[in-house]
């Protein structure tokens, strides 16, 4: 059986360093695992507003759907004046609203969080703030590994490719551990 991971990436921009990690993520996920990479992209701002007149964003519900048909999840966070960025909290909250149809997408489901910053200390308060909002959303966070990238910029190349074997290295062995952890559940 294959562990199904959706990996999501936190920022918007094309050139995020997030995404990059992301997508470097996905080949070494190792035997049994599979990232399937997402984005926040079309997703509104909350408005409950909005929610009532016209329901749940077309955008919303097809992330909730690939939440459903996964089995873990791994976040991939930016880290904007030492904490969440408002983009990916505000998907997270749009993502715990009730969907008719849907059950709760968050409820017992594993989660990683890792994350990738141009600063110095990657993204530690990021990932601190990370942890009482999926405590909230009843989440099972796994904490068997952390991988707080920072000084990004020298990390990956012009065209967002990892170039740094250690970092590589790093990221290929908290996603088996990851892994390996789901695995034995």
């Amino acid at each position: 059986m294959t562990i199904r991971i959706l990996g999501i990436s936190g920022s918007l921009r094309a050139q995020s360093f997030n995404t990059a990690l992301l997508r470097a993520a996905v080949p070494l996920a190792g035997d049994g695992a599979r990232i399937e990479p997402a984005t926040l992209h079309g997703i509104p701002l909350y408005d409950g507003d909005l929610e009532q007149a016209e329901g749940t964003p077309a955008a919303v519900r097809a992330l909730k759907e690939k939440i459903l048909a996964s089995d873990a999840l791994l976040l991939v966070t930016p880290e904007y004046n030492n904490g969440v960025p408002g983009v990916f909290k505000n998907a997270i909250d749009w993502l715990s609203r009730p969907t008719p149809g849907l059950p709760d997408v968050f409820r017992d489901r594993p989660v990683a969080v890792i994350g990738a910053s141009p600063g110095g200390f990657g993204t530690i308060m990021s990932q601190t703030h990370w942890l009482q909002v999926l405590r909230t959303l009843g989440t099972r966070q796994w904490h068997g590994g952390r991988l707080m990238v920072s000084r990004a910029s020298a990390v990956f190349g012009p065209d967002g490719a990892l170039q740094d074997e250690k970092v590589r290295a790093q990221l290929g062995e908290f996603l088996q551990g990851y892994a390996a952890s789901l695995a034995a559940t």
